[in-house]
């Protein structure tokens, strides 16, 4: 199955009750899942089915959730491997973890 996907179309929600982000196209669901805290996020799992990986969703699930984080000032622990090197990539959203995480991700991507 091929799934043809313009990301500007998908919607992304924050589903709060189920502590996670979510997208769904042609009824497959695309999620990441975090767990709160007062003063911080711990994004724990990215999960994007088969036939709509590799066409930017995971990153745009991301976006949405470090977007969150910035808002409502909130510092993120990265336990997801995909949020982790992505953070590694983007520079913008680094200010969101701790110094050690942040050491922590960037000696991971050597």
């Amino acid at each position: 199955m091929r799934v043809e996907l313009n990301l500007d179309e998908v919607v992304v929600t924050h589903n709060e009750e189920a502590h996670r982000f979510e997208a769904t196209v042609d009824g497959l669901r695309s999620l990441i899942t975090y767990r709160r805290f007062p003063d911080g996020v711990v994004l724990q799992h990215t999960e994007v089915p088969p036939p709509l990986q590799g066409k930017g969703l995971a990153a745009k699930l991301t976006r949405s959730a470090l977007d969150f984080a910035r808002a409502n000032h909130l510092r993120v622990v990265p336990l997801c491997p995909y949020v982790s090197s992505f953070l590694r990539r983007n520079r913008e959203y680094q200010d969101l973890l701790s110094a050690n995480d942040l050491r922590q991700i960037l000696s991971r991507g050597k």
